[in-house]
């Protein structure tokens, strides 16, 4: 069985993941032209969707059945993973730096509650095919 150090790493990698995505955020945001604005929205945006819809068809389901008491964190941050997820389509048709600065905006925002709201819940779990295969919540690329 693996320690208990271990357990705590699906909290500790999430939290390692959100900070990859801020910093790649932090790279599309740091004033590239347009061409490259648009290869760094497109490969930004293909990876915080596949890290939401990880969350959303894998983590938030294991959370909602060990702790249903979470439930209604885990729809509000399913309800921002589709306000993300219209703001992304935004930015992938048109990169414009109005737009970068809402998607950064939020993400914050909704990094900061799900770090606070569930990292505690993960890091309790003990989720023998997350060991074995990292899902795509927790994988900082592809």
């Amino acid at each position: 069985m693996d320690s208990p150090g271990r357990l705590a790493a699906f909290g500790t990698q999430l939290t390692e993941v959100h900070n990859w995505l801020r910093t790649e955020l932090s790279r599309v945001r740091s004033g590239i032209g347009a061409r490259d604005l648009r290869a760094h929205c497109l490969t930004f945006c293909a990876a915080v969707t596949r890290h939401h819809t990880g969350e959303d068809t894998g983590a938030f389901v294991t959370l909602a059945r060990h702790y249903p008491q979470l439930r209604p964190v885990l729809a509000e941050l399913t309800r921002d993973h589709e306000q993300i997820a219209e703001l992304l389509r935004a930015l992938a048709d048109a990169p414009i730096p109005d737009v970068v600065d809402g998607v950064a905006a939020l993400l914050e925002s909704h990094f900061y509650y799900e770090e606070k709201k569930i990292i505690d819940a993960l890091n309790s779990l003990d989720v023998p095919e997350w060991r074995e295969s990292p899902p795509d919540f927790l994988k900082r690329a592809d």
